[in-house]
């Protein structure tokens, strides 16, 4: 059985494999979750838990569904005319399709980092500031500033725009917005992170930071990533579940899925022979 070339699986060694999360728990779970735009049925039946603390890839060729059922785990799709939702997820065993939900709290702990870089047309401050103000994080300016400082180091991006926080965030460099967008999630204190293809936008240089940041913020956050790319998987989850039209082929570890697949749809897509 060919398998993907062994450069692909860079920080898949012993030290990638120390930093799994000790945790077992599922954070999130998803049971028999079904997505239908119209009659279309676009995901079918999915059966998935994400551990707290663990990164976990969502990969498969375009319009696999990967996109669309991570939109389900913090209801995004609710937005989408004709879009329709059966199953259960659940949020540390609450249901969040729960009609009594407030959905902006949902939104608040299952944070998102979309594909194109989104700042708010605002300062870097207010970007990072505007939901803390929202949910009421913050009773003081000083604890408002706390929060600003914290997520953007967080984020590592403090250091660089540190002396220009008055500044518009769409001025940043690309990657920098990203990096932004991503302050601006963990500013709310999220659980969880939802990221949907956040590097395809970026040059090689950002995209490295993102997936280093990613590494730094699994001690804190569950984090679900979509990717189109292989190689990024492989470096920065330590799960990896593979879609297939609309179907969910096979979950394990990253490892695993790239030098063992136990579905010979896995191994077709890992080694090119389509997708």
């Amino acid at each position: 059985m060919k398998m993907v070339d062994p450069d692909v699986m860079v920080r898949r060694d012993e030290e990638r494999q120390s930093q799994r999360p000790a945790s077992q728990t599922a954070k999130m779970s998803a049971r028999d979750v079904k997505v239908f735009y119209g009659d279309n049925e676009a995901i079918k039946g999915i059966d998935l838990d994400i551990m707290e603390n663990e990164v976990i890839a969502f990969i498969g060729p375009s319009g696999c569904g990967k996109s669309t059922f991570l939109r389900t785990l913090n209801r995004m799709n609710d937005t989408i005319e004709n879009c329709r939702i059966e199953g259960k997820v659940t949020l540390d065993g609450d249901d969040i399709y729960d009609p009594s939900l407030d959905v902006v709290l949902l939104r608040a702990k299952v944070g998102m980092v979309f594909q194109k870089p989104n700042p708010f047309p605002k300062s870097i401050y207010d970007n990072i500031a505007y939901g803390p103000r929202l949910h009421g994080l913050a009773k003081r300016k000083y604890d408002l500033d706390e929060i600003v400082e914290s997520s953007l180091r967080k984020a590592g991006l403090w250091e660089e725009v540190k002396d220009r926080l008055d500044r518009p965030g769409t001025g940043l460099s690309g990657g920098q917005q990203q990096r932004l967008c991503i302050a601006r999630a963990i500013a709310v204190s999220p659980e969880v992170i939802l990221m949907d293809e956040p590097c395809s936008a970026l040059d090689p240089i950002a995209t490295a930071k993102i997936e280093e940041l990613i590494d730094e913020l699994t001690e804190s956050y569950t984090i679900a990533i979509v990717t189109h790319s292989m190689q990024q998987a492989a470096r920065v989850s330590h799960r990896t579940a593979y879609f297939h039209l609309g179907e969910l082929v096979e979950v394990n570890d990253t490892e695993t899925v790239f030098t063992n697949p136990e579905h010979e749809l896995t191994e077709a897509y890992i080694t090119g022979r389509f997708g």
